[in-house]
């Protein structure tokens, strides 16, 4: 999947997140700026956060008062508290995190893998989730409840070789977010592992060309389209919004029945 930058989503779009707050990480490019700016489209206000705040801001461009960006390291917790901070700040409440904030891995066997490598990837795709979640929550709580989501991948469920700490780090998403859900119930806080991407094309890097990578990866849907953005948004949208109150810990697998 390229990390394309995306206009706001124009097919299906209402209001279906008026009034609600949220905070997106990664919300620079891709994913999370496809899913921002839908988010926008559907009512919500959105903190745009992520590590470039060059691209940040760019992602709020033509979003108005809506949207606002900021700054952050999901891994470093003074970063992450001062995020939500800034979200009440702005917005004044914070209804949705979609903790989206992620690094691939260089494809390589396990014996190449550095401990530097392993650790960057764990704290960005992991720790950021937990620090994010963690500050997030009370807010929640005294506001009697919210949604939190988290970008997870089909490689948890269906792991390839020379990914192990890409893989080891999604399958901690999956399974933190569901403890969670478990945990936050009471609170009326939904946590969701969801929505599952298909991998990411460094899965395929081995290919001589981006076109046959592309090509490797299709194969392997059997609907035969690779996931876009906007696909990722939607399911979020769903998440995030009222039409989902009754729906906790749920993998929403968005990759083209890859894990069939």
């Amino acid at each position: 999947m390229t990390q394309a930058d995306v206009a706001p989503a124009s097919v299906g779009v209402g209001q279906r997140l008026l009034g609600k707050v949220a905070v997106i990480t990664g919300a620079g490019s891709g994913i999370g700026r496809g899913t921002a700016r839908r988010f926008v489209a559907e009512g919500a206000r959105v903190l745009v956060a992520d590590i470039d705040a060059e691209r940040a801001e760019r992602t709020c461009e033509g979003l108005g008062a809506q949207a606002a960006p900021c700054t952050v390291d999901v891994a470093d917790p003074e970063a992450v508290t001062n995020m939500i901070a800034a979200a009440m700040k702005r917005f004044g409440a914070l209804d949705v995190l979609f903790s989206n904030a992620g690094v691939a891995e260089s494809v390589k066997p396990l014996a190449e893998i550095g401990s530097s490598e392993w650790d960057q990837v764990i704290d960005v795709n992991l720790k950021g989730l937990f620090l994010c979640a963690q500050a997030a929550a009370p807010v929640m709580r005294a506001a009697g409840g919210g949604s939190i989501i988290a970008t997870g991948s089909i490689a948890a469920r269906r792991p390839r070789p020379g990914l192990a700490a890409y893989v080891a780090s999604k399958s901690g998403v999956v399974g933190l977010t569901r403890a969670l859900a478990l945990e936050l119930a009471a609170d009326h806080i939904r946590v969701n592992p969801g929505p599952a991407q298909t991998p990411m094309l460094q899965e395929f890097a081995f290919r001589d060309s981006e076109e046959e990578a592309l090509s490797a990866l299709r194969a392997t849907l059997p609907l035969g389209q690779a996931i876009q953005p906007d696909d990722i948004a939607a399911a979020a949208v769903y998440l995030a919004g009222d039409e989902s109150a009754n729906v906790t810990g749920l993998v929403m697998n968005v990759d083209g029945g890859r894990d069939l």
